[in-house]
């Protein structure tokens, strides 16, 4: 992400930033950003203009930040990438304008120089996100406690990430997807769904977000359409991007296609029974028979009377 506003960046005043922080000379800083108490800011880094910085904040060479972001306590951003082989000269960290970004979240630099790791606008990271090296997050989500996001993953625009989700390196959440809490994603999640934290399934779409963001009831049945075509069509995975193709051209519907065709890791199936599936049922012996006749027996009782 870049932004084209030219900053004027002055050493901020005195009263803006706290005796215990250490500031490198070298950092472009503008004259309103906040420094707490006992933040660290290295050299090669830029902070614009309305940032805040709460306590304790590092802020790691190669990393900018852009206008009005709010930073808690206990974040580093712009930390190595945890690889077995750190580079000599790794990546930047690019994080946009009027994101949230909570007490210790850590967001780790590329791993090839010419690379960054991007968090786009308006987003809200909560208590220990994790955004590893290569990440690249759109506009606009959110990012609940613990939520991990190994290398190389990329969230859409408007995605939720709930707490303690997993996400596996080169992965990608598609824009207005919801992830429930503790899922472990393995594979690519399409846009506009709800994966279930309890089975890592995809169990229909996000109807509540789609809502939220404005989106019609003729736009949301034109996505339920779609989405019978890729989960409950019975068809193969050629035939689904075919028909995606050419009969979800336009509209909100038009992502499906190319999100599908440009997957490289599957995407997270539905959570249905294969069909002809059968559920079997443990058979009652007869000690629980006994019991349930005992039971109900008095409450037919108290009916009749």
């Amino acid at each position: 992400m870049q932004h084209t506003s030219v900053w004027h960046f002055v050493r901020p005043s005195p009263g803006r930033v706290h005796p215990t922080a250490i500031v490198s000379p070298d950092a472009e800083i503008c004259g309103d950003v906040e420094i707490g108490p006992f933040c660290v800011i290295e050299s090669d880094t830029t902070i614009e203009s309305g940032c805040r910085l709460a306590s304790r904040v590092v802020v790691k060479s190669g990393t900018r930040l852009g206008p009005g972001n709010q930073v808690f306590e206990g974040a580093v951003l712009g930390g190595l990438p945890q690889h077995v082989h750190i580079p000599e000269r790794p990546g930047r960290v690019v994080v946009g304008a009027g994101n949230t970004i909570r007490e210790n979240v850590t967001i780790h630099r590329a791993l090839e120089e010419d690379e960054a790791t991007i968090v786009g606008d308006n987003n809200l990271l909560m208590v220990n996100v994790h955004l590893a090296h290569d990440c690249r997050v759109g506009n606009n989500t959110i990012f609940t406690n613990n939520a991990m996001l190994a290398g190389h993953v990329t969230v859409g625009d408007r995605a939720y990430v709930s707490g303690a989700v997993a996400v596996h390196q080169f992965c990608r959440i598609g824009s207005l997807a919801m992830v429930g809490g503790q899922s472990h994603i393995v594979k690519d999640v399409p846009p506009y769904v709800t994966v279930d934290g309890l089975s890592s399934y995809v169990v229909g779409l996000n109807q509540i977000g789609l809502r939220r963001a404005g989106y019609s009831a003729a736009e949301i049945r034109r996505l339920k359409e779609a989405y019978r075509v890729i989960y409950r069509s019975g068809l193969t995975w050629n035939e689904i991007l075919a028909r995606l193709r050419d009969e979800f051209a336009d509209g909100l519907a038009a992502l499906f296609y190319q999100f599908l065709s440009t997957t490289t890791r599957g995407i997270v199936c539905e959570r249905r029974l294969p069909p002809g599936a059968t559920i079997k049922l443990r058979q009652e012996t007869e000690e629980e028979a006994d019991w349930r006749s005992a039971t109900a027996e008095p409450a037919a009782r108290r009916k009749l009377a």
